[in-house]
């Protein structure tokens, strides 16, 4: 049984190119910086380019930021004296409040979630907030996942970025969308990132597959009627949620969560888990109903 997992966990990740994560976080930036004065600029430029990072790195950011911006910058942010948020175009120019500045990178994300990898990796403030939208995204596809594999009757219903039958199994896919995730905070955190750069990692979350695995398959034998659906799909959101705390804080200070923390953030996120996965099967379930009814009355 664990070699045959093994296989479809291997014929998963055969659709996973980081090859193609590389190019989306190596794609040129240009953000233009507009405020009223010389010290104002300086004051957002050591935000968006702080010293604490390496002179390399810092020059690379640098180089990113224009002062004064131009048409050609992929965005413009603005000194808030200068204009208000509300006034801004929603896709091109945000507004700066050196008292929030969090405020201006979030609201940025939301916009523009296509720059949000390439933003990440080359702009140190959008490591972070990147980095857990990445991990709540990933967990939320797995639940989904889970939840869908086990309603074939919603399935037709759902816009999915995948096909489920191109995957043997759940832990194939929930292994695969793992490994993707950890791909992903690796490249915003600005590091090395792939099969070979990443072996350690990608082993650990294999092996952990087999345990969700069980826990998952133990609850759904004792809960009949489909009632285990949404402990699954819980399960499936705290273990992705888990991996992915674990390796953001490795990336980010050199080591990951301690065997106690594991347990105490799975054991939350879990909690949250099983409210997501809820919600989730109740919108599945209504957009089913929503698109079926319309077409019963037309038949009739």
């Amino acid at each position: 049984m664990a070699l045959a997992v093994l296989r479809q966990i291997k014929q998963a990740l055969a659709t996973l190119n980081p090859k193609d994560l590389r190019e989306s976080v190596s794609r040129p930036l240009r953000v233009g910086l507009i405020a009223v004065s010389p010290a104002d600029l300086g004051r957002m430029e050591a935000y968006f380019a702080p010293l604490h990072l390496s002179p390399e790195r810092r020059a690379e950011a640098l180089r990113i930021l224009v002062r004064g911006g131009s048409a050609d910058c992929d965005l413009q942010i603005y000194d808030s004296a200068l204009l208000r948020p509300k006034t801004l175009a929603k896709d091109a120019a945000f507004a700066f409040d050196p008292a929030n500045p969090e405020d201006c990178v979030r609201r940025i994300l939301r916009a523009r979630p296509e720059l949000m990898l390439p933003l990440a990796r080359q702009l140190f403030p959008f490591r972070n907030p990147a980095a857990h939208n990445i991990i709540r995204s990933v967990a939320k596809e797995n639940a989904v996942f889970s939840l869908a594999t086990a309603l074939p009757d919603v399935v037709p219903f759902l816009s999915l970025p995948w096909a489920i039958g191109e995957f043997s199994s759940d832990t194939a896919f929930l292994t695969m969308n793992q490994i993707r995730m950890v791909f992903m905070l690796a490249a915003v955190s600005d590091r090395p990132f792939g099969y070979g750069e990443q072996s350690s990692e990608i082993g650990s979350i294999i092996a952990s597959a087999f345990g969700w695995r069980a826990i998952a398959r133990e609850l759904i034998g004792k809960v009949p009627f489909g009632g285990g659906l949404v402990p699954k799909a819980g399960i499936a959101w705290a273990g992705t949620y888990a991996v992915g705390l674990s390796m953001e804080r490795l990336y980010r200070l050199g080591y990951g969560l301690s065997r106690e923390e594991r347990k105490g953030v799975y054991e939350e996120a879990f909690q949250h888990g099983k409210q997501v996965a809820g919600v989730l099967l109740k919108g599945l379930r209504q957009k089913k109903d929503t698109l079926v009814k319309p077409a019963e009355s037309k038949a009739s």
